[in-house]
């Protein structure tokens, strides 16, 4: 047979699988870190010039970092607005117990107004590599909270940003919630209490936990990925720490310092 033609032949047969897995691999926004291990932006990537936590521009610098995602937080305020912001009190306001016409007098440390839910995932879908892992924090009534769900929901729909969202909560209610609404995404529980088997159970995939839970049961890191179960720790930013958790076999850093956090990973 022609080696040449055979070469052609076999690059022409494996070049479909190749492209498949790169269109993969570019898709979820990954990279060849260690142990499958992730890097989120606390907040975004705020620690930066020009910055401030849960701005678009701390969502824009953590795009371009190449990360796994930007964490954000999100508050419904008295008159039904969503906006991004991690609350209770935003510089003396309480955004839960305010009208949205309070909040937008409100600027950031790097001068931008408080920014509404929409505007972030306006934002947040031009770059589809970076996921949006939306934080919603516990509201005073779980029907405040199960509304609170169905109006972020609504919004990911109408932004066609199903596909880049992630759901946290220290609300239990709210996580099931989203687990119940969105049963195709990952739902993770911030609380640490439960065990994982416990909060699958509950119809929750993820546990989102304090690194402070993992040392205590670092068991359950294990237990996690055996139910098939997405492993979260927050937040963690100093270099031990994170290099404590990699070690663990996290799935995801949450931290303050996405930077450091990629270049343990990548070294």
């Amino acid at each position: 047979m022609n080696t040449g033609l055979f070469s052609c032949r076999l690059f022409a047969a494996v070049l479909p699988a190749v492209l498949l897995s790169f269109a993969s691999f570019s898709a979820q926004g990954a990279e060849p870190l260690s142990g499958g291990t992730r890097v989120i932006a606390h907040r975004g990537y705020w620690n930066t010039e020009g910055s401030a936590q849960n701005s678009i521009a701390a969502l824009k610098k953590a795009q371009a970092l190449g990360i796994y995602g930007a964490e954000f937080d999100i508050n419904r305020t008295l008159d039904g607005r969503l906006v991004v912001a991690h609350g209770p009190k935003e510089q003396n306001v309480e955004l839960q117990k305010v009208n949205y016409d309070v909040v937008a007098e409100l600027r950031l440390k790097n001068g931008e107004k408080v920014p509404l839910l929409e505007d972030y995932l306006k934002c947040g879908k031009k770059d589809k590599q970076t996921r949006l892992v939306l934080e919603l924090k516990p509201h005073d009534t779980p029907e405040l909270e199960s509304v609170a769900v169905q109006e972020v929901v609504k919004m990911v729909k109408k932004y066609k940003v199903a596909a880049q969202m992630d759901f946290i909560s220290f609300s239990l209610h709210a996580c099931q919630e989203f687990a119940r609404l969105m049963p195709e995404s990952s739902v993770a529980y911030l609380g640490g209490e439960f065990t994982p088997a416990e909060l699958k159970k509950m119809g929750i995939n993820g546990l989102d936990y304090h690194y402070s839970w993992f040392e205590k049961h670092p068991e359950w890191v294990e237990e996690a990925h055996r139910l098939g179960m997405t492993v979260n720790v927050w937040t963690i930013s100093s270099r031990e720490q994170l290099q404590k958790m990699i070690d663990l076999g996290v799935d995801f850093l949450t931290t303050n310092d996405p930077v450091l956090a990629k270049e343990l990973l990548t070294r």
